[in-house]
């Protein structure tokens, strides 16, 4: 190819714009005002990979009409101020994140890929289990009875059955029974907190009752329960207890326990009077074997009497107090 003289000016221009140019991409144009800069239109091919930006003042450019999605700016450095530019109009669509589509995961989480031969997956929250635990199944050797108390259970972390009895038995002369038996629908009220609903019998007095109560645990890990029974002759039964572990070390737990039984009305026949009738108390001393599920222990029981119920029992030729050494064993399955 023959080049002309003429030619020559404008061969020369070119590769001046050409060499200022590439000059221009290494540039430091960090003391550059581009306040007024006009970058409405499309940069989509530049690479920016070598440009140093961080003493550029953008606070003033405006950048609403910039399709950005194909520019690279790996190398970059836009440490710079700004605070004041305005990407309201930017189309970043070609950028990674966003929101995902609204079928993007399915409910369950299978995202259309079938569970196979064993079914679908169930939490363990939600598997219906259920349990049996014994909380007091002991001897009382100056009032010859056997104490009880049990409850057993089935359902989920959320819903239960519930079935629980407490109660003595004489083991002298004519060998009495006295339980109070429930059973009732449970669930959670809160973190610490339990509701139970239900029916109840009361073989001491020969009575059926509605039951409601609330369980859990109090500050300081005391354990509380509150149930009140509403009879069908009209009586109105309020139970509170509480109980405390004081574990010495990994077996040896010490646990002290307060109840304290309330009626609405008098029933001379079956020894009850208006208030707070009777006071129990027990201290125990328990060993935990067999990852604790079983716990043989040892204690010392005291009851009294409370309010017109001690002069009834006076007058009754009953005893108002007494104690009594205790032992037995709780266990859970």
């Amino acid at each position: 190819m023959k080049v002309s003289k003429k030619n020559l000016p404008f061969i020369g221009l070119s590769s001046l714009v050409l060499l200022t140019s590439s000059f221009a991409t290494a540039a430091d144009m960090s003391n550059m005002d581009h306040s007024g800069m006009d970058m409405s239109g499309d940069m989509s091919g530049m690479d920016h990979s070598g440009m140093d930006m961080s003493g550029m003042d953008m606070s003033g450019m405006d950048m609403s009409g910039m399709d950005m999605s194909d520019m690279d700016h790996s190398g970059m450095d836009m440490s710079g101020d700004m605070s004041g530019m305005d990407h309201s109009g930017m189309d970043m669509s070609g950028m990674q994140g966003g929101q995902p589509p609204a079928d993007a995961r399915s409910p369950d989480y299978s995202n259309g890929v079938p569970y196979g031969q064993y079914g679908k997956p169930m939490m363990m929250g939600s598997m219906p289990l259920w349990g049996v635990s014994v909380d007091d199944l002991g001897y009382q050797f100056d009032e010859d009875q056997i104490n009880f108390e049990a409850t057993g259970w089935y359902g989920t972390d959320s819903n239960r059955i519930r079935l629980r009895t407490e109660g003595s038995a004489q083991t002298k002369d004519d060998k009495e029974i006295d339980s109070l038996s429930s059973l009732a629908y449970w669930k959670p009220l809160s973190i610490f907190w339990n509701g139970e609903a239900g029916v109840a019998y009361d073989t001491e007095n020969d009575n059926a009752a509605l039951m409601a109560g609330i369980v859990g645990t109090a500050p300081y890990f005391i354990e509380t329960d509150a149930r009140a029974y509403l009879y069908t002759d009209g009586q109105l039964r309020l139970d509170l207890g509480a109980e405390y572990e004081w574990r010495l070390d990994q077996h040896w737990v010490v646990i002290p326990e307060v109840g304290l039984t309330a009626f609405s009305k008098d029933d001379h026949d079956n020894g009850i009077t208006k208030g707070f009738n009777e006071m129990e108390t027990e201290v125990r001393l328990t060993y935990e074997t067999f990852s604790r599920q079983l716990a043989p222990y040892v204690g010392v029981s005291y009851e009294t009497a409370l309010g017109k119920a001690r002069g009834q029992r006076r007058q009754e030729n009953e005893s108002v107090d007494s104690s009594s050494l205790t032992a037995g064993v709780k266990f859970w399955f």
